[in-house]
């Protein structure tokens, strides 16, 4: 027995000890655990990284983040990828692939390059660029020179990291320094906005920032090599904002002389001949005329004319300006290939520009219908390309829009908020709400659904009120209703303001408001079919004229002059009151 207690006695011994020495090394994984937790969370990380700039030597950087592609060569000869320029500086440079062509486009502009060619054009003149653009791997690469010259970037290259910092024209960039706690201490840039970052770069004492964006007690800052971070609002000061200066644009006419005037366009539809002009009579309060002119008449893009001097000499001797309207003649497979390239395009509109020469025009109304859905970058493209041009020979430059709908060739073609950025006015077509085939009677405009057409392009496309003209209809649909073997059928023809005067009297009818439309509405039968018709008349065109005004619009627009009775331009000129 006492032999087998001490052996227990022993073990018990034994256990206690080894318990506590387990004890003893919990305890100190216990302190070094509470340690690392002290260090790492109250006290700043201290270890480094190297910025992740996924292998390029040349980064770009705008505002601090950095860019899917790298630039090439240095210096004078450095190039861009065009994607970087479309992204952070213009959406509208283009590089077309048929022609091997970029082209830039501005308010003031129009520059073609060519890759792997130091020959250009630049606003319709030959021009020699410093440097051929390239094509590496599909991607275009622009030359630095002309993106300054015609965006008015400023870039900042670092000859040690091969960082670049893109800024673009009118950027305000905030500017600031490192500030230590003493002189001889650094500043830590981390790689996010808390303490337990990485640290990307220790910075010196008066160490130059740009300063990105805040974020709480952090600044996202970038410093002259390119590094990027943050960095605690306490260990920076502020300096000075470095302005980005936007380059000059010269102001168009219509900021010159439009800017108070409202507009009050006729168009003038010359289909075989021009009409007399002897017997137009007077057009009191028009102070712009459209003459259907000139058309796009084959895939090459040469335009065919119809312009005559008598006629502009007559309208510019009544005060009013001549904006001769041009159209695709409607043919969707000639418009693609007639804009399809930047020589076609260039083409069309050199010949426009010799028009409104030889016949003292005062503007071009673009009038493109019936166009593929897939042309809409061209249409956009013809657009910008022209209105430099004419700007600087003094034209005004506009454009017809239908009101937005899901039709391919009569809408969904027209981008109208790029289109509206580049035009001084686009007119809205708000009228054949019911068209000539339609399988419904119905009104041509009616004022609710004409007041949504222009709303919606305000709002949805973001184009000023001020461009917009409100399209007016002169015509009058006469709907016939019949029944055939129990079926319904539809038809309308279109007249003019003084027949429907005279069918009213014929038929001894008057309308009466229908408050849903806003039009005198009037039905009656002839035989066995139902007559119906909308009527535009002085009621209908004075609530276009105080629609158009209470929108703030630019003005109207009617369609067309030879559907007018001499009425007809005392209610419309209301719009200058």
């Amino acid at each position: 027995m006492k032999w087998g207690s001490s052996l227990a006695r022993r073990r018990y011994r034994g256990k206690r000890r080894r318990t506590r020495r387990s004890s003893f090394y919990l305890g100190l994984m216990l302190i070094a655990a509470g340690v690392w937790w002290v260090v790492t969370t109250l006290f700043p990380n201290q270890t480094y990284t190297v910025p992740d700039w996924r292998g390029m030597d040349k980064p770009i950087f705008v505002q601090g983040e950095l860019q899917e592609y790298p630039a090439r060569e240095s210096g004078e000869e450095m190039m861009l990828p065009i994607t970087v320029i479309q992204e952070s500086v213009d959406a509208n440079i283009r590089y077309e692939e048929e022609t091997k062509s970029i082209i830039m486009t501005t308010s003031e502009s129009v520059l073609r390059m060519k890759i792997d060619s130091t020959k250009g054009d630049l606003n319709g003149k030959t021009v020699t660029v410093p440097y051929a653009p390239e094509l590496v791997d599909g991607m275009a690469y622009v030359p630095l020179k002309p993106l300054e010259q015609h965006y008015g970037i400023a870039v900042q290259e670092n000859s040690l990291t091969g960082a670049i910092i893109l800024m673009r024209a009118g950027d305000s960039i905030q500017l600031a320094e490192a500030t230590p706690g003493k002189p001889e201490d650094t500043v830590a840039l981390r790689e996010s906005g808390e303490k337990k970052s990485p640290i990307v770069l220790d910075m010196p004492a008066g160490e130059r920032l740009r300063v990105w964006r805040e974020e709480e007690e952090w600044l996202f800052v970038q410093a002259d090599n390119g590094y990027t971070g943050y960095v605690l609002k306490d260990q920076t000061k502020l300096g000075n904002v470095k302005d980005i200066p936007v380059l000059a644009e010269t102001p168009s006419r219509v900021e010159l002389e439009w800017k108070d005037k409202s507009v009050n366009l006729v168009w003038e539809a010359v289909y075989s001949k021009n009409p007399s002009t002897d017997k137009i009579g007077e057009l009191p309060g028009v102070n712009v005329v459209s003459p259907t002119w000139f058309s796009i008449v084959d895939a090459e893009g040469t335009v065919k004319s119809k312009a005559v001097k008598q006629y502009v000499s007559w309208a510019h001797n009544r005060n009013m300006e001549v904006w001769a309207l041009m159209d695709n003649s409607f043919d969707p497979d000639l418009t693609t290939e007639a804009l399809s390239t930047y020589e076609r395009r260039s083409h069309i509109i050199k010949q426009m520009l010799t028009y409104a020469k030889q016949y003292k025009l005062d503007g071009i109304n673009i009038d493109f219908e019936n166009v593929y859905t897939k042309d809409k970058e061209h249409v956009v493209q013809f657009v910008r390309e022209m209105k430099p041009l004419a700007k600087a020979r003094g034209l005004i430059v506009s454009i017809d829009v239908t009101p937005k709908s899901n039709s391919e060739m009569w809408s969904l073609f027209l981008d109208r908020k790029r289109l509206g950025e580049t035009v001084d006015y686009m007119m809205v077509m708000a009228y054949d709400e019911h068209w000539a085939s339609s399988p419904k009677a119905g009104s041509v405009s009616s004022l609710p659904w004409a007041e949504q057409s222009v709303r919606r392009i305000m709002e949805e496309d973001g184009v000023p009120s001020s461009k917009l003209v409100l399209g007016v209809p002169l015509y009058t649909r006469v709907w016939t209703e019949t029944s055939e073997e129990g079926e319904a059928k539809v038809s309308s023809k279109a007249i003019g303001m003084e027949k429907l005067q005279t069918l009213l009297k014929e038929q001894k009818v008057k309308g009466a408001l229908d408050a849903s439309t806003g039009q005198n509405y009037v039905q009656f039968t002839e035989g066995e079919a139902i007559k119906k018709i909308w009527m535009e008349d002085d009621t209908s065109l004075q609530s276009r004229v105080n629609m158009a005004k209470k929108l703030e619009l630019g003005g109207i627009a009617s369609w067309n002059r030879s559907f007018a009775i001499p009425g007809t331009w005392q209610v419309l000129k209301t719009i200058h009151d």
